[in-house]
């Protein structure tokens, strides 16, 4: 006689981790989702070598890994790497990539012969490692998320940025800058979210054979009297949104608020922003910031109940487009 075996529906199982890069935020997305980090071991060998090992069993689990490619990005995105190919090899049963900050996303396109296209070599990474979906926060450009085969989850930090913008400077007449031309569809967007404020961008130029250096040649745009809202995907050295908020000063802008989601914060960038004509400097914290990197007039947004919140949509299986509707 045949025996029989009883049926069980098939629990799921969902179970965070982070890296070493920037474990504040992962945490604070744990206790959004009121669940623990997953127990890990990782440090570095003398060579530079990095080991991961989790502590917990992840057999058939759906695995979230939040590493955010922070200083030093080299050592972030391998350790990453790495616990991808873990999970894969431990038979974890999905792989969803979170990246607060998708590293190289800046050299998307070859603007001169016989380069790289960075960007999609990461994507090339996470496939090949063993992921099966990535979850990022306002990429450089939107094509990469092209570079993945497989889905990915392209988070705005605009809706926390605006709500914040429309509190503090919602009652006097504002108006929407692009950096440059490149990005007046980013803008637009924000404009549209402020109540329709008027558009400008800054003109500029770029040598490339000279990374991080621009020259903010003028302002398009009226932005006489207003509260100028200078929007970028990130900040880097500081030199271009520096420049930018000097010539809309210069042009009759009655103040000028810095906005970015991603505070890299390099090199001289910190002394830049904090002595600028700029009133306010609002980034998420998408990266970690030390107290060296922190000033008087830099506002941090959190970005973590996003992230969470999209982190359960993908868990069960809901639509991560719809926390962008209105």
């Amino acid at each position: 006689m045949a025996s029989s075996i009883s049926k069980r529906a098939p629990t799921k199982n969902l179970m965070l981790f982070s890296g070493r890069a920037h474990p504040v935020l992962a945490q604070e997305v744990a206790d959004l989702l009121q669940i623990d980090l997953v127990p890990t071991t990782a440090y570095d060998f003398a060579n530079g070598e990095i080991y991961v090992r989790f502590e917990e069993s992840v057999r058939g689990c759906d695995a979230f890994i939040m590493q955010s490619h922070a200083q030093p990005i080299n050592d972030a995105i391998m350790e990453q790497l790495l616990m991808i190919d873990a999970l894969k090899r431990a038979s974890a049963k999905r792989i969803t990539v979170i990246l607060p900050f998708y590293g190289y996303a800046r050299q998307d396109k070859k603007h001169l012969g016989r380069e790289p296209i960075s960007a999609r070599l990461m994507a090339d990474l996470f496939l090949a490692s063993g992921a099966d979906r990535l979850m990022t926060v306002d990429l450089h450009t939107a094509q990469i998320q092209g570079f993945f085969d497989g889905p990915v989850d392209h988070l705005l930090a605009m809706p926390i940025l605006t709500r914040y913008v429309k509190k503090k400077y919602g009652k006097k007449p504002l108006a929407v800058v692009s950096p440059d031309a490149g990005r007046i569809k980013v803008a637009e967007s924000w404009a549209s979210a402020l109540g329709e404020a008027p558009l400008a961008f800054i003109h500029k130029t770029r040598d490339e054979t000279k990374p991080n250096e621009t020259k903010a040649n003028r302002v398009v745009g009226e932005v006489e009297g207003r509260v100028c809202i200078l929007v970028d995907d990130l900040i880097d050295t500081g030199g271009t949104i520096v420049q930018a908020a000097e010539a809309l000063m210069a042009d009759g802008a009655e103040d000028v608020v810095i906005v970015a989601t991603h505070a890299v914060f390099s090199g001289p960038a910190v002394d830049r922003l904090k002595n600028s004509t700029a009133c306010e400097v609002i980034v998420t914290n998408t990266l970690p910031l030390s107290d060296d990197q922190r000033f008087d007039k830099l506002t941090v947004l959190s970005i973590a109940p996003l992230l969470a919140q999209a982190t359960a949509a993908v868990f069960e299986d809901g639509s991560v487009t719809s926390l962008f509707k209105n």
